[in-house]
């Protein structure tokens, strides 16, 4: 229910919304100091509705940055491919679910995250204690526990909207918290103690 909430909220934004939105995203990820120093990013492309990333993938490129995007498997996890600017990407449509752009070049396979110094994670909210709610699927529930088991503890950063940081959401035994979360308006950082630190 609650995630329906969220996309009803989304698929009202103009075309107008989401290109400054996306603008002003990608400035205020840029304050982020871990973003700034990263030298290897894993990020993914939006689709739809959700805030735009595309502003940042190029900034992060342009700085000299790796920038790793993920490839859908069929099983929902992630394998990783390098973005290499928005010519080398596909569109990819994975059964009933909505289409995709994927990097077209060569794969990396699923433990290329690892190699991750901040990962940047797709969300519908996120509360605040910095519990991520997703869409559901999985895909980076696998990815945060491959991350783990691999003992990598880059920065977990979600990319959402203002009004999508909210007091509580539904959690599963399995939700880790993110580091982080970027809005257009701002930066707010998340304690291990599950309290919030306006940045």
């Amino acid at each position: 229910m609650l995630r329906r909430e969220f996309l009803s909220v989304r698929s009202r934004l103009t075309a107008d919304d989401l290109r400054g939105t996306a603008t002003a995203l990608a400035e205020r990820a840029l304050e982020l100091p871990e973003l700034a120093q990263a030298r290897t990013v894993a990020a993914y492309v939006s689709v739809g509705s959700e805030p735009g990333t595309l502003a940042l993938l190029d900034a992060l490129r342009a700085r000299g940055v790796h920038v790793l995007l993920p490839a859908l498997l069929p099983d929902n996890d992630l394998d990783w491919g390098a973005y290499a600017g928005e010519g080398s990407l596909a569109r990819i449509r994975h059964g009933g679910k909505m289409a995709l752009f994927e990097p077209a070049g060569d794969r990396l396979g699923p433990d290329a995250v690892t190699a991750a110094d901040v990962v940047l994670l797709p969300g519908l909210a996120v509360d605040a204690r910095g519990m991520r709610l997703g869409r559901g699927g999985g895909s980076y529930d696998r990815v945060l526990a491959r991350l783990e088991r691999a003992g990598a503890h880059p920065a977990l950063v979600v990319l959402l909207y203002d009004s999508e940081v909210v007091e509580r959401v539904p959690e599963e035994a399995h939700d880790r918290p993110v580091d982080a979360v970027v809005t257009p308006s701002g930066v707010r950082r998340f304690r291990g103690d599950g309290r919030a630190a306006d940045h």
